[in-house]
């Protein structure tokens, strides 16, 4: 993804009416010219958000500043052998570093906890001993899997239940919603929740459109400087037309799609989504954002 096609890709995406970019992975900080992205993106309006493993964050730390209004620092254990092992790359000590540097730039980065069975004892230590001392906010990801990528087996009832007691103290976010889905059994395709595709552009590092979300993606299509045409094209507004049908989305449960999902569809989980949501935003101050632009 080259700096100019980024571009065209942004001002498609403002024409689309599209409010938040998430530079994501994989790793996003692997791309050399990750900061012009940012920095142009918040020109140009959008919310922000980037998360990273730490191992790179020093390097890009002063190019980044107050262009990503949403850093994520990804950190599954204050344990650093299990963190590493868990990760498969020896990041615990980079994290430490990155909130020290973000800390010393008046950034505030979130910690992003991502749960499983193995680790959901470790939410304590990470948030005494890392969140309460730093002053940064603890978002309790829980783990989903997809296609081919296992992640063992699903998060117990009492699991879910942990979940939501963690979600109740200061500086821990947890969307109820994520709960209450994985509660239900993910999304039946009979009666589907997800809107992935109606509420998520997904483009590709080769400059492509995936088609209906990343991790199932049917199809891609080569976007070539006319992302809002091809968005529109028949065979996209197709396959955007079957996003929570497919065989693949049964049991669907991907935060990443869930999220605004739950925040542009009037039903049951977006009213369970309501009060983390609104915690967040009021924390984090990312709600003046979407302010009209003086």
């Amino acid at each position: 993804m080259t700096l100019d096609q980024v571009t065209e890709n942004l001002k498609s995406l403002k024409q689309l009416g599209v409010k938040v970019i998430d530079f994501t992975g994989g790793e996003p900080l692997l791309h050399k010219q990750i900061d012009e992205f940012a920095s142009l993106a918040k020109r140009m309006g959008f919310i922000t958000t980037i998360t990273t493993n730490g191992l790179l964050y020093p390097k890009f730390a002063e190019r980044l500043k107050g262009n990503v209004d949403m850093l994520h620092f990804s950190l599954d254990t204050a344990d650093a052998a299990k963190h590493d092992k868990m990760r498969g790359v020896s990041c615990f000590n980079h994290v430490m570093k990155s909130i020290e540097i973000a800390k010393s730039l008046n950034e505030r980065p979130d910690i992003l906890f991502t749960v499983f069975e193995e680790n959901i004892e470790d939410i304590k230590a990470v948030y005494k001993e890392i969140c309460i001392p730093n002053d940064l906010i603890l978002i309790l990801n829980p783990s989903f899997e997809y296609n081919q990528v296992k992640t063992g087996e699903g998060l117990s009832q009492h699991s879910l239940s942990i979940l939501k007691e963690w979600g109740r103290e200061k500086n821990v976010y947890i969307n109820n919603a994520f709960l209450e889905l994985r509660k239900d059994g993910g999304n039946q395709v009979k009666s589907p929740v997800c809107k992935a595709a109606s509420t998520t552009i997904v483009i590709s590092p080769e400059n492509e459109l995936i088609l209906p979300c990343y991790h199932l993606g049917e199809k891609s299509f080569p976007i070539g400087g006319e992302l809002e045409k091809v968005y529109h094209s028949k065979e996209a507004q197709r396959l955007i037309s079957l996003e929570g049908k497919l065989p693949e989305c049964q049991g669907c449960t991907i935060n990443c799609y869930m999220q605004p999902t739950f925040s542009t569809h009037v039903n049951k989980y977006f009213w369970k989504a309501i009060p983390s949501t609104f915690k967040y935003n009021r924390i984090k101050g990312t709600w003046k954002n979407l302010l009209p632009m003086s």
